[in-house]
């Protein structure tokens, strides 16, 4: 099997149905790949995970996130407990504060609304922002994912964010249809999601985004997918890495009994990412998504794995821990690889003018310091049941 990567357009697609005799060559060229572009360090961000709130409009089938204002663990955080896990996350070297809340809950809930306005907030992005600069005031760096946000607000939000996230997900229109995860979800279609992308290329907004692979998408959607993030990356430059998330069941969601991907389906879509995306696009895959696949991960290619917290559990998939950054990074050694820290910005964003905030310049420096001087693999991290019990809230 002969190719050239970054795969043209129509060799991604043929390449959608490989087939198992395939597989094997099409992990070898994405390892091949990642070896030539990245070497043998792999990456994360440590990070704090703060669900400012997760009160949603949408209701995707796969998602146990996302809460109306009556439904039991429906919350907005309290300022007190914002400021206890940034404290904790300073405390333990981490330099990521992701903000992350569901999509347009202002539209949806006059409750949440009151709230904000006993907050003293006027809109979500003036919660965002408060919560910004306090990260900011603590040496964390803001990265904030609040699902598809207008010019306006992205503008407000890059004087304290070095970064924004927006999970493409898929461009499938069929999975917008009845009885598909996405009919309930008005901010997932794909036009909108790509259209916030495209904001963010023009106004030269790093971001990261990606992909959502094992809710009834086909490999050719998720292909077709790729070569979208890469056709707005070659427009604009502003991708700075994909993440190839992988659906997990769990109960309490529509799709409780749906299968997860399997080992073989998540090392195609892994290997077809770092073989249609361009040279400079990191490819991520969330170890505590894939605890048992760290071996097949690299295999398939992945030079990152994201965000990881020693003090806050993964909100969106609650039952999946972190894993523990020196057990992680003895796996890593033992398969070849250098487990290294890194900012939510990558060098090539904040060592060039035009896609950071002057005013986040001198803080970026100091944060990035803080990343070199601490150690992160010589010990087990903290525990994150305190901030994990209930998030200490103001239910709306």
């Amino acid at each position: 099997m002969r190719f050239q990567a970054p795969l043209e357009e129509d060799v991604a697609v043929s390449f959608a149905d490989a087939s198992q005799a395939e597989l094997a060559p099409l992990l070898a060229a994405a390892s091949a790949r990642r070896d030539a572009l990245f070497g043998d360090v792999v990456t994360f961000s440590p990070k704090v995970f703060l669900p400012l709130t997760n009160l949603c409009r949408n209701r995707c089938s796969y998602c146990s996130f996302r809460k109306s204002p009556a439904e039991q663990g429906a919350y907005t955080m309290a300022h007190a407990h914002v400021l206890q896990s940034l404290d904790a996350a300073a405390a333990q070297g981490c330099t990521e504060a992701l903000v992350c809340i569901g999509d347009k809950p202002e539209r949806a809930f006059g409750s949440y609304r009151a709230t904000l306005g006993e907050m003293g907030h006027q809109d979500t992005v003036d919660l965002i922002e408060w919560a910004s600069e306090a990260a900011l005031e603590r040496g964390l760096l803001p990265h904030t994912n609040a699902g598809v946000l207008s010019r306006e607000d992205m503008l407000r939000l890059r004087p304290t964010n070095v970064s924004l996230g927006l999970m493409l997900e898929s461009v499938s229109e069929r999975l917008c249809e009845p009885d598909m995860p996405h009919h309930r979800a008005p901010d997932k279609r794909p036009a909108l999601r790509l259209a916030m992308l495209t904001e963010a290329g023009k106004l030269k907004i790093p971001v990261t985004t990606g992909i959502l692979i094992g809710i009834g998408e086909t490999r050719l959607e998720r292909v077709e997918s790729l070569l979208a993030i890469r056709d707005l990356h070659r427009a604009y430059g502003h991708i700075q890495e994909v993440i190839v998330q992988n659906f997990m069941p769990r109960a309490g969601i529509e799709l409780s009994a749906w299968p997860a991907p399997s080992d073989d389906e998540m090392a195609h879509a892994v290997a077809m990412a770092r073989l249609i995306l361009d040279d400079d696009v990191s490819v991520q895959a969330p170890p505590n998504l894939n605890p048992t696949r760290t071996e097949l991960l690299f295999a398939a290619g992945i030079n990152d794995f994201g965000g990881i917290s020693p003090v806050t559990p993964d909100f969106i998939n609650p039952n999946q821990p972190w894993p523990v950054l020196a057990e992680l990074a003895s796996q890593c050694a033992a398969l070849g690889f250098t487990l290294q820290p890194r900012l939510p910005i990558y060098p090539r964003y904040y060592e060039q003018p035009g896609y950071v905030d002057e005013g986040l310049q001198s803080r970026l420096m100091e944060t990035q310091h803080r990343l070199r001087s601490h150690v992160f693999f010589a010990r087990g991290e903290g525990s994150t049941e305190l901030l994990a019990q209930g998030v200490s809230a103001r239910c709306s």
